[in-house]
This record gives structure tokens, C-alpha cells and sequence, in this order.
């Protein structure tokens, strides 16, 4: 298992690295755009246990975080607030309808989960294309990816040689300790981070401020974590597919980003 985590992240980071680093915001946005198709793929296929998700309804809704930075250089910024104000009826609209068109063959447990899933993956994916479209964004979404892997990797390390104390039934494996090393694993991989680009670009990014909004997005990340794990745990599956050797599926690797994206984007628009 472990030797599968390190070959998988050995080949997957460069890429992940080489992209949102070096490639522009279109790139960026259509590379954000696959991973979000995927992470629906995954969450339709778990959940259909349950249900018959509308998976046209979530695929296409995927397609939205490339209008992300699109749209805006065509319309006005009321524009756009209409548009993002109207997103959620929009899709409610279009549910219901198909459940009248199709006399009821779609019901409303199958629109209340594709909506969920709709709100859950692809507004917290398209949080980290607006970061990655800040000022310094090529650097500051770096600071959230650092955040939530910095603190599964610590947890899962140290967890998994010193955890006793089981955190959640939600997720067994889990130990405090686990979450707490999490913490202190991420805040130090950032302070090192920020220590190299404040060096290497003359940048000044305040550490205490940094210490505090890492603290918060680890904790958040863990609490996303849990989430998806609550989600599985609900539907009996163990990972959400094998995409990623050693780490199961995509959602399983982004779980605990998507999860602070957004609080992320919050936190950098004041800093």
C-alpha cells in the first residue's frame, strides 16, 4: 500500500505541479474541469445505491468552472452575479421538469442527491479556480493544496504509527493523533513554503497570519475528510473507485481541498 501512495505521487504531483504552476488560467480551468467529471463519475457511481442520480444534469453542470473565467469578459459584473445568483434554480428547475417528464421515473431522492452532489463537488472545485485566478494565484494556490495534503500525509503517517485513540466512528481508522500531527505537519510544510517564495520572490506574507489560516484550513480540510468518508460509510464502498493506486479515487485525493477551497478564497481575498 505504501509503496503504491509514493509511486502514485510520484507521477501524479509533477503533473499536477507543471499545470497549475506553468499553465495558463484556460488550462487550468479545463484541467479543473476533467478532475470535477471524474469526481462526479465517482460520487454517481457510489451513490446509485441509493439512487438514480441525473448524471447529464451533473456532468454538464461540470462544464461551468471553465465559463468561470470566460463569461466575465463578455458580461458585467451585475451580469455575472445574476447568473451566479440564478445557478441553483436553474438546476432545481431542470430536475423537477424531468421528473414530470419522465411521469415520475425520476423522483425527488434522485434530484435532492444529484443536486448535492452538484453543490458539494463542483462549487468546491471552482473555488480553486478562482484562486488559481487571484492576484499571485500561481503561488496562493499553493498555499490550500500544501494545507490539505501536508495534513492527510502527516495524519496518515503518524497516525498510523503512534494513533490510539480513534477519533470519529465515522471514520475508525482515524486517531486523534493522527488529526493533531495533521495539523502541526501542515502548518510546518507551509512555514517553509512561505519562507522560500518570500525569499525567492520578495514577497511578504506575514507568518502568524499564515500560521492561523493553515491551522484553520487543516481542521476544515480534516473535517472534509470526514465528510466523504461519512458519505461512503452511508453508501457501503470502501473508496470511491482505483483511479489512483494507493489512494483510491479522485475524490478520495481531494476530498479534504475541496472542502477549504473555498474558505481559502475567503481568507486570501484579506490577506
Amino acid at each position: 500500500m505504501d509503496i503504491k501512495r509514493i509511486t502514485s505521487a510520484i507521477l501524479g504531483i509533477p503533473l499536477v505541479i507543471i499545470i497549475l504552476t506553468f499553465g495558463n488560467t484556460y488550462v487550468v480551468d479545463i484541467f479543473l474541469t476533467a478532475v470535477a467529471l471524474l469526481s462526479m463519475q465517482e460520487y454517481f457511481n457510489a451513490v446509485q445505491k441509493e439512487c438514480k442520480p441525473i448524471r447529464w444534469i451533473g456532468y454538464l453542470a461540470c462544464f461551468s468552472i471553465v465559463g468561470i473565467h470566460i463569461l466575465p469578459q463578455y458580461v458585467s459584473n451585475q451580469t455575472m452575479m445574476s447568473i451566479a445568483m440564478l445557478i441553483v434554480p436553474i438546476l432545481l428547475l431542470i430536475s423537477f421538469a424531468q421528473i414530470i417528464i419522465t411521469n415520475m421515473k425520476t423522483n425527488f431522492k434522485d434530484v435532492s442527491y444529484t443536486i448535492f452532489g452538484i453543490v458539494y463537488i463542483i462549487t468546491c472545485i471552482g473555488f480553486l479556480s478562482m484562486i488559481r485566478g487571484m492576484e499571485n494565484g500561481r503561488i496562493l494556490v499553493w498555499f490550500a493544496i500544501i494545507a490539505a495534503w501536508g495534513t492527510d500525509t502527516f495524519a496518515y503517517l503518524i497516525g498510523k504509527r503512534f494513533g490510539k485513540h480513534k477519533f470519529s466512528r465515522v471514520s475508525p481508522k482515524k486517531s486523534i493523533e493522527g488529526c493533531i500531527a495533521g495539523v502541526i505537519g501542515a502548518v510546518i510544510l507551509i512555514l517553509i513554503y512561505t519562507m522560500a517564495i518570500n525569499s525567492i520572490w520578495d514577497l511578504k506574507y506575514a507568518y502568524f497570519p499564515i500560521i492561523g489560516i493553515t491551522i484553520l484550513l487543516s481542521i476544515i480540510g480534516q473535517v472534509g475528510d470526514f465528510a466523504a468518508s461519512s458519505i461512503k460509510r452511508y453508501v457501503n464502498v470502501k473508496d470511491y473507485s482505483n483511479l489512483i493506486p494507493g489512494h483510491g479515487g479522485m475524490l478520495d485525493r481531494i476530498d479534504s481541498l475541496m472542502f477549504l477551497a473555498p474558505f481559502a478564497y475567503v481568507f486570501f481575498t484579506f490577506i
